[in-house]
Formats: structure tokens, sequence, C-alpha cells
């Protein structure tokens, strides 16, 4: 199934073509495209997998994938330099994850030789470098706006011919920016993981979103599978997991709303499906933008990405329980975005 996006033509990967390779499927889709041709395209930097930027021709699709291709070349990827450190000890580190890096490697890319991994790195991989001080992160980034800490911190710098280890512990979408934690030890890992598990920590969100929601609570049941390969809301209170997101309106866009979400629990998309089935989609959401039945909503606004910044965090410390806070400002392209709705707004 295919569909029609500006600059982008959206395919949907069925049961037909699961297993494929990304370039048999998109020759599935264009009967006139060549194996070169489609080589080309991955190279150019046109073509995503739900979201994420496929450079690989080898790569695997399957059922229920969202494959994007461009009309023009997307953003390069971005690198060591443009991840902030903001906290780190012995037990964690606190970084701003940059929009456009993935948190950890796909499966089918783990065994990916070291030239390849490099051209897309995750945060999972730049970190022990930026630890062991070999890289200098947070510098002349574009994305490095001033961030705000509830602690100073100090920036892990060891020069141990050992690389550091890291152990991711949650995730954000690749497209989303924003406040993570690591734990730099096994028994860190294991003693945060169990305070996302038990939704002890404070995660908070800024949104940019169609139309203006209400103040509130959404509490729902998500789905993997709500029929078309997208996740969802169902009805059924035996199905899916418990999901609950609290809504604040924090300024209004003309058109547009700029939003508080605080999750009490985490789900996959869950910010995204809460608010894509109320009708407020997440600008620049390449995924949820029709409920079931429906047809697409365009997206008009504008915006750089996906509009989505994780914007605090707070955790007990694994070692010294102490509560630690980390919050963000918006980075630049979503700062710059806001500032031009702004400026609609106030020219109506």
């Amino acid at each position: 199934m295919t569909a029609g996006g500006g600059d982008r033509r959206v395919f949907h990967v069925d049961a037909a073509i699961d297993g494929q390779s990304i370039v048999a499927a998109l020759r599935c889709w264009h009967s006139d495209l060549t194996w070169s041709a489609g080589k080309k395209l991955l190279a150019a930097r046109r073509v995503s997998i739900n979201g994420a930027m496929c450079l690989d021709a080898a790569r695997r699709v399957g059922a229920g994938d969202v494959v994007h291709v461009f009309e023009t070349p997307r953003t390069p990827q971005p690198t060591a330099a443009d991840v902030e450190v903001l906290y780190s000890d012995a037990s964690v580190v606190v970084v701003v994850k940059p929009a456009l890096m993935t948190t950890q490697r796909h499966r089918e890319e783990r065994n990916w030789s070291k030239s390849r991994r490099n051209r897309q790195p995750t945060l999972e991989e730049v970190l022990p470098e930026i630890l062991q001080g070999s890289v200098s992160a947070g510098g002349s980034s574009a994305h490095g706006r001033r961030r705000k800490a509830n602690r100073s911190g100090r920036r892990g710098r060891s020069r141990h011919s050992r690389m550091p280890q890291v152990y991711a512990v949650h995730r954000l979408d690749r497209d989303t920016s924003g406040v993570m934690v690591f734990a730099r030890t096994p028994p860190a890992s294991q003693d945060l993981i169990r305070q996302f598990k038990r939704h002890t920590n404070d995660r908070v969100y800024q949104a940019i979103v169609l139309g203006r929601p209400e103040d509130g609570t959404i509490e729902t049941r998500i789905i993997r599978d709500r029929g078309d390969g997208l996740r969802g809301s169902t009805t059924d209170p035996n199905a899916g997991q418990r999901a609950v997101t609290h809504v604040r309106v924090l300024e209004s866009l003309g058109d547009y709303s700029r939003v508080e979400c605080r999750l009490e629990t985490g789900r996959t998309h869950q910010i995204r499906v809460h608010l894509a089935e109320r009708g407020h989609l997440v600008c620049g959401d390449p995924l949820y933008r029709k409920r079931m039945k429906q047809s697409p909503i365009k997206d008009t606004s504008g915006a750089p990405r996906l509009a989505l910044h994780a914007a605090r965090l707070a955790f007990d410390h694994p070692q010294s329980g102490e509560r630690l806070t980390f919050e963000t400002d918006l980075p630049d392209d979503l700062a710059r975005f806001v500032k031009r709705l702004r400026s609609a707004r106030n020219r109506e």
C-alpha cells in the first residue's frame, strides 16, 4: 500500500514481501526500478525504514514496516559531536540525545562491520568514546543549546585504555530528542531498569501538536498492531498494556499547540498514539497521521522532524539513592519551528 506525502512516498510492508531485502521490496513497489537504481536511492539517503535512515541494500524488511522514499536526500546522521553529556559518575551517565540518532543497534544490524556501523552510529556505540575522552561532545553542535541540570556533574573523561561500558536502560524514538540516562555498571543497570518498570522515575516531554488538546489524563490499553501494522489503543480490557499520559497545554500557536506530556507509563510510541487518536497529531510524525479506516491527515505544519522532545528526566541514583533531575530546553530546530508558528499566529 502506498500514499503520497509531499516530498515522500510511503509504503507499508505486507506479508507478500515479508523477509525480502529493502531493494527487492522497492522493486516490488516500483516495477521499473533496477537493482542499481535501488542501491543508489539508499546511498543518497533517500530511504528510511520505520523512521530510521537505511543505507544497507541487504537489510530485510518485515510485515508492518513503514518505508519512506524521499524526493531529496535527508539530513546527515548525527555523530558523537552532537551528543551532550549533562552528568557522569561511576554509576550513570546522563546525555541529551540528538534527533535522528537511534538509541541502540537494530537486531539485523548488529553483525555489521565497523565501517558500516560508523556510517550510522547509535548513541549506545558513541557514548563509550565520549566517556573515554576521544571525542569532544556537545561543543559546537547544531544541538548545542545551553542545558540545565540540578547538578553540575562532570564530564567523564577517563583515559583508561579499556573502553568504558554503558548499558541502555530505556529508549527514545530515533526522531525524538532529549534527556536519557545510561548505566555504567551491571548493578546500576538493574536498579535503573527496575525504576523504569515500576514507573518511579519522572519523564516529561514537550510536543508541538495539531489543534488544542484539553488538559487532562489519557488512559488506554495499547496494542502492538491495531490492524494496519501500527500501534493503537484497544477497548479490550485483557489486551495490550496499560498506558497513561498526563497532558497540559503550555502555549497556543494558532492552529497548533505546544504541550507538556508527563508519562505515568512508558509504552512504545505512547505519546504519539494517545495524541493522534484524539485528533492532535504530533507535527512531523510520519507514522501516526490517521485513525483506522480513515484517510491520512496531511501535515502542513512545516515541522523539521518529529516535534517531540524529552525535556525532563528524574530518577533515584542507583548507588546513593539521591533524587536527580535533569532538564533541557527545546533544541534549535524545534525552537525555530515554534518561533515560526508564533510569528504566523501573531500575523493572523
